[in-house]
């Protein structure tokens, strides 16, 4: 039987590629045993380098890791997704992932390996006027070339990133193979509670990026100091309530209702923190309290981001 994956991940994203091997080493210690990674990140062959000393020093065995990455938008044409898959695998120094997913439901333009690797989202970054260039290939296609991984003991499962309910709707009409997860935003100003729903009706995991909200964003220009759910008097009211952390109480509420989360840290005391969430339940009211702060506040939201860094404007969220 396939294991589940484990509820409290830890997260590559804006992970330095000299901080990856150092912090996964740290991460397996602390008891992190499910790690998010993304040809986009940019550190997928640091952080294998990781997995091979954490294995070689015994830390722990390949079966009892779980490893998720995705497929960048530029490889959505079939003809260029095993070929991703396989990229993200030799980087990692691994045979197969536990799970494999689109990052996006945004189709680019086709950049070759040796041209330029993670490819980002712009074209051509050299041109007048450089932007995103969208590429003609349907989801359908690349979610078929995606079960041919499967097919073929690529990866164990697969499944998608940003998708709202539509496609999910969509996806699940056309998919020979369902979905296993459905990686989104998701924390106690974005609570997502219809396409969690949704997703469970479907049968598929919810994962949270950005458990803790605005704290990933705040570096990146994306969120201000005053957008951080931490503050917030429900979440610390529940933190006093029971001798946890604000971050501890806003994790918990995330694992609480279901979804699997990802936090990320390069601090050894913060993963241990982020880990130590298991012993307390958060009460009916406490919950209800976190989860009323939503605000509908999306910080990772193409819509935005696309035009103000890449010159263009490609929503995917209404």
């Amino acid at each position: 039987m396939l294991q589940d994956i484990p509820q409290i991940g830890f997260g590559f994203w804006k992970v330095a590629p000299e901080d990856c091997a150092g912090t996964l080493i740290e991460a397996v210690k602390a008891g992190y045993r499910h790690f998010d990674c993304a040809a986009d990140y940019a550190n997928e062959a640091s952080v294998g380098e990781g997995l091979a000393k954490a294995m070689e020093q015994g830390l722990c065995t390949r079966e009892e890791l779980w490893i998720t990455s995705k497929l960048w938008n530029t490889y959505h044409a079939p003809e260029h997704v095993e070929a991703a898959c396989r990229k993200s695998l030799d980087d990692l120094g691994l045979e197969q992932f536990d799970l494999y997913l689109i990052h996006f439901p945004i189709a680019l333009e086709f950049v070759p390996f040796e041209e330029r690797y993670p490819p980002e989202w712009l074209f051509d970054p050299d041109a007048e006027s450089p932007a995103m260039k969208p590429a003609q290939v349907p989801l359908h296609e690349t979610w078929a070339a995606m079960e041919e991984l499967v097919d073929k003991g690529l990866t164990m499962r697969i499944g998608v990133c940003n998708y709202n309910s539509a496609l999910l709707h969509d996806l699940m009409r056309y998919a020979r193979i369902t979905p296993y997860a459905l990686q989104i935003e998701a924390h106690p100003y974005l609570t997502q509670d219809k396409l969690i729903r949704l997703a469970g009706d479907y049968g598929i995991h919810v994962t949270a990026f950005s458990p803790l909200g605005a704290l990933s964003y705040v570096e990146l220009d994306m969120a201000g100091a005053g957008d951080s759910v931490l503050t917030e008097p429900a979440v610390i009211a529940a933190a006093e309530a029971h001798g946890k952390t604000p971050a501890q109480i806003v994790l918990r509420w995330g694992i609480q209702r279901g979804t699997s989360i990802i936090p990320k840290t390069t601090k050894p005391e913060r993963m241990r923190e982020n880990l130590a969430i298991t012993d307390f339940t958060l009460s009916k009211d406490e919950m209800n309290a976190i989860s009323a702060l939503n605000a509908n506040r999306r910080f990772n939201d193409p819509g935005v981001f696309t035009e103000a860094a890449f010159n263009t404007f490609h929503p995917i969220y209404d």
